[in-house]
């Protein structure tokens, strides 16, 4: 059977996801990202489940601008960006392979579509034509290879892409091995895995993904020369202040014409409080996100609110390179000691689900439902005592942004009814995020991701860019290297199930619950649909 859209032939195990959403196996999500990830059209893969795709929008006005409350960050090289925020500053010209959208599906931007053998150690990517930097040279297979070989560059500190292609990285060297990375020809490219990973497409549409061009230097700030391939340039990047984008000039876009002439991100700090000012002072348009009870009060001015249901969550963990959490036993005494449902109600006004600290949610493809964890806070001190830490002062560390502040408190609050001494402290983002990863015990959100695998595979194995915990499991290793291989809705959660345990057992951290996400607009503007990841598809906005 052939793809419609592309005319290539659908990968083998399509039909068999269909049939798995037909049992009731997969949700309609589940199988839209399952299947366009194995290079499905979205127009097939809807097709298969005996459904329209979604219609394309008409063609929007041309002309007007936006003004968007969000942090702004200072940007800088792409596979270092750790944040969300950064990603959509230079998304305005610094696109993708593959979009992530809404609806689940897997877009290709730079690609024009892919392909992946049955047991997905090969994938062949082929690149769009017509594709230009807006210096007007035009963009090849050469340009991926090169991305590639940046992203897959262990020995670069802070380099969030590192781990997550590792069939095609050289262990000895840490580098791009020979033969993983093939320029086929001037439009097309072959990835050669030593080992199947189908988390390929996911993390190539990862906001530390974006595609820089040739000329740009490793480590530097993209906004000081803004070659890239999107409708829109940096007029003005200002750290904690604002960022404007305009429409480049003289740059004919791949993609027709970016309907905004501007889009002005402006930063008015971390308070929800100041959003209701701003909108009542008509300051911004829209926000990057409503929390709280602030929902219901910008609900009740007149505003359009955009909801969806995400993984996205936020992980109150221990790191075991401090002495304070290197006992096991006393890293689950304090994670059982904590009841997520409070959590929840206390941090996140019950605006999710609870979580079962494993990082794992029903939206996941992989989850699997385990036995209900025993929440124990008189096993706290006991456990506290046996290793000597009776009389230890804790402490724990969040960002001062409301919600993450709350949830922070309600845990500490907790641990301290349980008879643990510990203090909160509250940090400002321009401390915070200089050593968010080496806090002995702090809290960190986490984007959602589409599967499962992507995040635990960057937080809990050894080699995870992104490992906050400093867990270092050899089972939970080689059970990940597993999961990444192509297998059927069952078998992925038999694997799921072992490593989510591991998880639970390790007690590293404390997952009190996944966050639906709401946000904001004035009436007057279309293509804001809040994206699960907070990624900003600025070529879909418009004013309506």
């Amino acid at each position: 059977m052939k793809d419609l859209k592309t005319g290539a032939k659908l990968h083998p195990a399509a039909q068999m996801y269909a049939t798995e959403h037909a049992d009731g196996k997969l949700s309609r999500r589940e199988f839209l990202t399952r299947t366009t990830a194995l290079g499905v059209s979205a127009a097939a893969a809807y097709g298969l489940i005996g459904l329209p795709a979604p219609a394309q929008a008409q063609e929007a006005k041309v002309g007007g601008k936006i003004r968007v409350a969000m942090e702004v960050k200072g940007t800088k090289d792409p596979r270092l960006a750790d944040w969300p925020q950064i990603a959509n500053v230079y998304r305005g010209w610094l696109e993708y392979l593959i979009q992530y959208n809404n609806d689940g599906t897997f877009e290709g931007r730079l690609l024009e579509s892919w392909e992946v053998n049955e047991d997905a150690t090969q994938y062949t990517l082929k690149v769009r034509p017509g594709v230009t930097w807006n210096n007007g040279e035009p963009f090849t297979a050469d340009d991926v290879v090169r991305n590639f070989a940046r992203w897959t560059d262990g020995n670069v500190e802070g380099n969030a892409m590192a781990s997550r292609f590792p069939g095609l990285v050289d262990e000895a060297t840490k580098t791009l091995r020979d033969g993983a990375v093939v320029k086929v020809d001037d439009m097309t490219v072959q990835l050669n895995l030593t080992a199947p990973d189908i988390a390929v497409v996911p993390n190539l549409a990862d906001y530390p993904a974006a595609v820089v061009h040739s000329s740009f230097k490793d480590g530097e700030d993209p906004a000081t020369n803004p070659i890239g391939t999107g409708p829109y340039v940096p007029q003005e990047v200002s750290v904690g202040q604002k960022a404007v984008l305009v429409r480049a000039p003289n740059h004919t876009w791949w993609g027709g014409t970016a309907p905004l002439d501007e889009i002005h991100y402006i930063d008015f700090g971390t308070d929800p409080a100041a959003m209701v000012a701003l909108f009542s002072s008509d300051e911004v348009d829209a926000n990057y996100e409503s929390v709280g009870e602030f929902i219901d009060i910008l609900d009740g001015m007149g505003l359009v609110k955009e909801e969806v249901v995400t993984a996205s969550t936020i992980v109150v963990r221990m790191n075991s390179s401090s002495d304070l959490y290197k006992d096991k036993a006393v890293r689950s005494a304090i994670q059982l000691a904590v009841d997520p449902k409070v959590v929840l109600e206390l941090g996140y006004n019950n605006l999710g689900a609870t979580g079962e600290n494993h990082h794992m949610f029903p939206i996941h493809p992989e989850y699997p439902e385990l036995p209900k964890q025993t929440i124990n806070p008189a096993g706290l001190m006991p456990a506290l005592e046996a290793a000597g830490l009776k009389d230890a002062e804790f402490e724990v560390i969040s960002l001062d942004d409301g919600w993450e502040a709350a949830t922070t408190a309600a845990v500490q609050a907790q641990l301290k009814d349980a008879g643990m001494n510990i203090k909160h402290t509250v940090m400002p983002g321009s401390t915070f995020w200089n050593d968010w990863q080496k806090y002995p015990f702090s809290s960190t959100t986490w984007n959602h991701r589409p599967l499962a695998v992507q995040n635990m595979s960057l937080a809990y194995t050894s080699t995870g860019s992104w490992n906050e915990t400093s867990m270092a499991n050899p089972e939970f290793d080689a059970l990940m290297t597993q999961a990444l291989a192509i297998a059927d809705a069952d078998k992925r959660r038999e694997l799921a199930a072992k490593m989510g345990t591991i998880l639970q057992e390790e007690g590293y951290i404390i997952n009190p619950f996944s966050r639906s996400l709401f946000s904001h607009h004035k009436e007057g503007f279309a293509g804001l649909g809040h994206h699960p990841s907070f990624e900003h598809h600025h070529y879909k906005w418009s004013v309506a």
